[in-house]
């Protein structure tokens, strides 16, 4: 008999587009009108922002006795939302050096979005740090590694304090260089494209002079390489060092060394769902939808199932290793998890983060980009729910029943969290319209690659008896 041999991969751009045209539907959103839903977004992103940082202003001025927290539960919704939005950032610098390490060409689409999430996200997650220090402007000096008068008082590298410092400012670092360069070809399109004199002033400094030249290509590609491969370790070792704020403690439910790899996993599971929701957002009010195909939904779905697989393998592990090490109190930490006054927050997290994700195993579910959206929120909100059980679950009732506390957030920190949402998205409807979406450079690069739906007829096989 002759078998059908179907070939499944598309091109990566679709409507057999030329070279100008990607350059004229990337830069329409820069140079044309914004939509109506643009407008709509960004002022109601922006309203809920300014709410954010009069709060955040307000918890500076007043200080954290603002918060609902006791002397049980010493953290609560600061710490949760610090560790949610490190978590978020990953995913950009997973799809931008991770992936282009390893040649995976269907990144060119979504990557720039991705690492403008990144830097969003982890802004996002400076902030309560910040707020944490009650008077920052006093205690930023403590965190600070420079030369000084104070003689042999020195940052205290004992603390989680400095390292998140740390994590942070190097992660912000690194991916600000690598989202910057990856920028420059494209932001030199625009200026040679822009005709108010602003416009080629603001372009044009940005683009630092680029002229498209095969020194300057050699140069780029050089750089951008290297930024890729010191890019790469943080992606693993920043949220590692976020989870070791827990993991170095002796408290049950905390001190366990599954933590770093738990964490990483969780993140790039976050990181991605967030990617999804802002690619769909972008994919309607943009019409992208010939450059954000379905194929590349597809392969951002099977990169969910694998990372929340992994989420759910560590869960059942937590209490694999609690019921096997025969400590009492590690025990009760995680059976009070699942049947104390907070068990609705943590079977909230396992629907959310394990068992709805298990749907995108069939391919039509991991192609609808409704259906993603709604899944890409329930894992967002599953992933904020597994920080706040990590955190206030395992402090609310410790080694003595006679210190045993509640925690009731306060409007502050409810109108926190939802202000850096706001930030988050303010910002990122800021850049979609000033700056390119699509990596438009890298994109004509893939235009071609990948081929249309065919069957190739092959001669019948003679089998012999």
């Amino acid at each position: 008999m002759a078998h059908h041999y179907s070939e499944l991969r598309r091109p990566l751009v679709l409507g057999d587009k030329t070279l100008h045209d990607v350059t004229n539907d990337v830069c329409s959103s820069i140079e044309g009108k914004p939509s109506l839903m643009w407008w709509v977004g960004w002022l109601a992103t922006g309203s809920v922002a300014a709410m954010g940082v009069g709060v955040i202003l307000y918890q500076i001025y007043v200080g954290i006795g603002t918060w609902g927290l006791n002397k049980t539960v010493g953290w609560g919704f600061d710490i949760t939302n610090f560790v949610f939005w490190i978590g978020i950032g990953h995913a950009g610098t997973l799809i931008s050096a991770v992936l282009f390490l390893f040649r995976q060409k269907w990144r060119t689409s979504i990557n720039r979005s991705a690492e403008a999430m990144t830097l969003f996200a982890v802004i996002c997650a400076f902030v309560f740090p910040v707020i944490h220090m009650g008077r920052p402007w006093i205690g930023a000096i403590w965190i600070a590694p420079y030369p000084n008068l104070r003689g042999p008082i020195w940052v205290n590298v004992r603390s989680p304090l400095l390292w998140d410092v740390f994590a942070i400012s190097t992660y912000f670092t690194i991916s600000l260089c690598f989202w910057y360069i990856g920028l420059i070809p494209d932001l030199a399109t625009v200026r040679d494209r822009a005709k108010h004199w602003a416009r080629k002033v603001f372009y044009g400094t940005l683009s630092m002079g680029w002229r498209g030249s095969v020194r300057h290509w050699n140069h780029y590609e050089t750089t951008y390489m290297i930024f890729a491969g010191l890019a790469t370790p943080l992606v693993f070792s920043v949220h590692s060092i976020v989870s070791m704020d827990f993991a170095t403690s002796v408290l049950p439910g905390w001190h366990t060394t599954i933590f770093p790899p738990y964490f990483v996993a969780g993140a790039i599971f976050s990181g991605f769902a967030m990617v999804l929701t802002l690619l769909l957002i972008a994919r309607e009010t943009m019409n992208l939808k010939s450059y954000i195909t379905e194929d590349h939904l597809d392969n951002m779905g099977k990169i969910i199932i694998l990372t929340g697989s992994m989420v759910g393998l560590a869960y059942s592990t937590e209490f694999l290793i609690a019921w096997y090490s025969g400590s009492t109190y590690e025990l009760f930490a995680f059976i009070n998890r699942a049947t104390g006054p907070f068990a609705w927050s943590y079977w909230i997290m396992v629907s959310c983060n394990v068992i709805s994700p298990q749907v995108l195993w069939f391919r039509k579910l991991r192609r609808s980009p409704i259906f993603l959206f709604i899944m890409s929120i329930f894992v967002n909100i599953g992933m904020w729910f597994e920080r706040f059980v990590i955190i206030v679950t395992s402090l609310h009732r410790d080694f003595l029943p006679s210190s045993w506390a509640h925690y009731y957030p306060t409007w502050v920190e409810i109108a926190t969290l939802a202000g850096t949402f706001g930030i988050f998205f303010f910002l990122f409807f800021c850049f979609i319209r000033l700056l390119p979406g699509i990596a438009f450079g890298e994109v004509k690069g893939v235009m071609k690659m990948g081929r249309t739906h065919k069957h190739e007829h092959k001669p019948a096989e003679v089998s012999h008896a």
